[in-house]
């Protein structure tokens, strides 16, 4: 368990937000194979701010998704914090900020990991953002952003209020290349007083245990690893229980979890966008099945649900 203001969470490994991922649909599949707390996939506070209407689509939710953060980025500690009602509004629990988006067009904004260059407006971000928070607020970085000064924006966000924080062990400058350097994560858990969130290569209940022992985060965040493998949040309530697996992902699950994944997306976007954006999904679900190079090939050309249906029946 680890408790986060006054949230506690009764499983302490969680899904992370990841871009054009994290949509209802995948929090929800995760849900069903025993995640015990989602992140929806960051939300621009200027584009709440300006009320768009496609952003606020990133903030739904399903009582099946819940507890759940929402993740919101930017710049201005003043939009951030009148926008905290919005991003609140479809019942999340935590609010977590990102400080850690090694991407090109959020950083030159000055927005995500570029906020790791400047400290002193993280304090002032969090400050704003925690003053008129009903919920918990959370900050998830990276190492750094050309170099290691995660321990200075971690208790620069302590300083601003932050009731957690999570840390990827890569700078900016790495992306999402080499190692994750769990040692860090170690120095941040040392130097604050608040419960922080391990993140980076964790694969499996075995990674996610020795980065617990290691680093004596309080909890692991899991993001790529999840990619068409939401049975992982299984493993690793069952390994963290009992010590192994018991059970066995089968070929059959993994495609009646494609299609419950890929039906409920089709349901919140439509068919035609719904089907767009399954078939990367479909793909990673069906990596490493016999017939999967094909089938990635015929997933690429699906047009309907019913499509899609037949395709990945084919493969068992």
């Amino acid at each position: 368990m680890i408790q986060i203001g006054n949230l506690k969470i009764d499983k302490n490994v969680f899904l992370a937000p990841l871009a054009g991922v994290t949509d209802l649909s995948f929090r929800m599949t995760c849900r069903r194979f025993g995640c015990p707390f989602t992140y929806t996939e960051m939300v621009s506070a200027k584009a709440l701010y300006y009320q768009d209407k496609k952003t606020a689509k990133l903030l739904q939710s399903d009582p099946i998704d819940f507890p759940f953060a929402v993740q919101i980025f930017g710049s201005d500690p003043e939009i951030m914090a009148q926008i905290v009602p919005q991003a609140l509004a479809t019942g999340a629990s935590l609010l977590d900020i990102n400080m850690g988006c090694p991407a090109p067009k959020i950083v030159q904004n000055g927005d995500g990991s570029f906020l790791m260059t400047q400290p002193q407006k993280v304090t002032e971000i969090v400050a704003a953002v925690k003053e008129v928070s009903p919920v918990p607020v959370s900050v998830k970085i990276r190492k750094g952003f050309l170099e290691d000064n995660a321990v200075e924006v971690a208790l620069a966000a302590e300083a601003g209020g932050a009731d957690a924080i999570c840390v990827h062990g890569r700078t900016r400058a790495q992306y999402y290349s080499g190692s994750a350097d769990w040692d860090v994560i170690a120095r941040v858990k040392a130097a604050v007083k608040i419960p922080v969130i391990g993140n980076g290569d964790v694969k499996s209940p075995i990674d996610a245990q020795r980065m617990m022992e290691s680093t004596h985060c309080d909890a692991v965040m899991v993001g790529r690893a999840a990619l068409g493998n939401p049975f992982l949040f299984r493993e690793m309530d069952e390994y963290f229980t009992y010590g192994q697996i018991l059970t066995e992902t089968t070929p059959q699950e993994r495609i009646d979890a494609a299609l419950w994944h890929i039906e409920r997306l089709v349901a919140q976007e439509g068919e035609h966008m719904g089907i767009l954006q399954s078939r990367k999904h479909a793909a990673w679900y069906i990596k490493g099945m016999r017939g999967s190079a094909e089938g990635r090939e015929r997933i690429n050309q699906a047009k309907t649900f019913a499509e899609m249906q037949q395709i990945l029946h084919s493969l068992l």
